[in-house]
């Protein structure tokens, strides 16, 4: 079968001069319906109909058939049926001619042999290239504005609208003539929305360059009850902050699918790493993001070696694996080995909710006291808070104890509720909304430490390992009291009986060194530093 692809390129554009030509993500607008056309599996010849000498050029480069237009065929109100007829061989020796228009650069070739294969299938005069696109729209009868629909529904619930995008027309040969290309059978084809766009105005124009330069984005995360699920939190937050939809994998073997929450991104279980060596080497990512603590060398150049056009971000990450990483963020720690590795709370990504929320004010007395140890809890520190403050001693005192999604033996910890003065929670939505109803804190080193700063809330802290022995921002010098790793119940009882004295004044001293931090603009700047790769 012999299917020919007609592209119509004159040089005359009065809206955007010189649009066929323009350089679009480092292509000539044209290029992108030639690449099209020519690695289509199902066309079998390329013709593209013009009177510019650098739209000749570009095709000839791309080894296409030139039909040069005649200057009758050039003016504004020649009709493309005429155009299209023009450069039909006489004998009719094609099947089917697609009129493909240099000014849908975001089609792609699997969309376009699909609505070719479907005309073929289906024995069709013409199929054209059309979005549904249903809106509650109005329209004009006996001189007055009027719906054009019975019932105001959802979008989603609306009949289908079916609105042309210019992309392509494909026809029979045996209906092509100067006044038309439509047949009697004819049907649309549904195209996905981001390959609709039709360059005609310089919005379009900014619209198109945006779709052709985005980023393609995968990420790989895991979180449990001893690594912690900081990092799934923090994940979600990253993918957020793109103009697209990133590929979110995990490692079924660590990770729980349940500690995502209810989120609606894309996530991907997979069941080890050449698992994920071989999604990736399938998509053409062009950044893809690591939050899975330490890295190794040998981990990391298998994923080079599936992915070797895309920019590497690591997460929280201290291993050997940081050398062959294009960009390394360690916000919680302080060390920068090589340049690639931002560290130190400057790059701490916050919570998008924390933004909303104001520091504390603090009060004159403490009246209420927050608890929580991140999602997983590994060391048991909120089972061992709350035997202590369960004693007679503490009743003037409120405590909400928060646990996490990873956190053992929940339902335990859930009877200590029965005392009026401990409200333990999990899973909470709205972390700051909580926080800010307390007056200190007491948690351990990692994000809950500098959702607490942000705050403003003073805070005793402690590590839940030794990785987190070397976290920086939540000591001392930086408005928290941390006493170490696995302390001894008696410490803990006197650092919280410190706390819930402490004086007015040195608390607020605790919170202006809380606050000196930019914690609120790490976000930005990781993200700038992303974007610029």
């Amino acid at each position: 079968m012999k299917i020919a692809a007609i592209i119509p390129a004159r040089a005359g554009s009065r809206g955007i001069p010189n649009k066929n030509i323009r350089i679009i993500g480092e292509r000539p607008l044209i290029y992108y319906s030639l690449f099209n056309a020519v690695n289509s599996e199902l066309i079998t010849e390329v013709v593209v109909s013009t009177d510019s000498p650098e739209v000749k050029i570009i095709a000839q480069q791309m080894g296409v058939k030139i039909h040069w237009r005649d200057e009758s065929l050039c003016g504004d109100a020649v009709t493309l049926d005429a155009v299209i007829a023009d450069a039909v061989p006489k004998n009719r020796e094609w099947d089917y001619i697609v009129t493909m228009q240099p000014t849908s650069p975001t089609l792609r070739v699997q969309t376009l042999d699909a609505a070719i294969k479907y005309t073929i299938d289906n024995n069709l005069d013409t199929v054209i290239s059309a979005i549904n696109a249903p809106h509650l729209s109005w329209g004009v009868k006996n001189g007055k504005k009027v719906p054009n629909y019975i019932e105001r529904l959802n979008r989603q619930y609306l009949p289908p609208c079916y609105m042309e995008t210019g992309a392509f027309i494909i026809s029979k040969a045996s209906v092509v003539t100067p006044k038309t290309r439509i047949g009697t059978k004819v049907d649309i084809f549904e195209v996905p929305e981001d390959e609709s766009q039709d360059v005609d105005t310089f919005d379009d124009l900014c619209s198109v360059a945006a779709i052709l330069s985005r980023q393609k984005v995968g990420i790989y995360v895991n979180g449990n009850n001893k690594r912690g699920i900081g990092h799934i939190y923090r994940v979600l937050e990253i993918a957020d902050e793109f103009y697209v939809k990133p590929d979110i994998y995990y490692d079924i073997n660590q990770t729980d699918p349940k500690v995502f929450g209810n989120t609606k991104h894309n996530l991907i279980p997979v069941d080890g790493i050449a698992e994920l060596y071989q999604f990736c080497k399938e998509q053409n990512y062009t950044i893809f993001i690591n939050d899975i603590l330490t890295t190794s060398i040998d981990y990391m150049i298998g994923l080079k070696s599936v992915m070797p056009n895309a920019k590497i971000v690591n997460f929280e990450d201290d291993g050997e694996g940081t050398i062959k990483a294009d960009l390394v963020f360690n916000a919680l720690f302080r060390d920068e080995d090589f340049p690639q590795i931002k560290a130190g709370e400057r790059y701490y990504i916050s919570g998008k909710t924390f933004m909303f929320y104001e520091p504390i004010q603090i009060k004159e007395m403490v009246n209420r006291v927050f608890i929580s140890f991140g999602g997983a809890d590994p060391q048991n520190y909120s089972d061992r808070l709350l035997n202590i403050i369960n004693k007679p001693e503490y009743k003037e005192y409120e405590f909400i104890i928060v646990l996490g999604r990873a956190k053992y033996n929940v339902d335990t910890l859930m009877e200590f509720n029965k005392y009026d003065n401990i409200k333990v929670l999990y899973d909470v939505a709205n972390m700051p909304e909580l926080m800010t109803s307390c007056d200190i804190g007491i948690t351990s080193r990692g994000r809950t430490g500098y959702e607490l700063a942000i705050l403003g809330i003073p805070a005793i802290a402690m590590a839940q390992n030794k990785r987190e022995e070397k976290h920086g921002f939540v000591c001392n010098e930086n408005g928290f009291s941390y006493i170490g790793l696995n302390p001894a119940d008696e410490i803990i009882e006197s650092n919280l009986q410190m706390y819930l004295r402490m004086s007015k004044e040195s608390r607020q001293h605790f919170q202006d060194m809380l606050l000196s931090h930019d914690l609120r603009g790490g976000r930005k700047r990781v993200m700038s530093l992303i974007n610029s790769l």
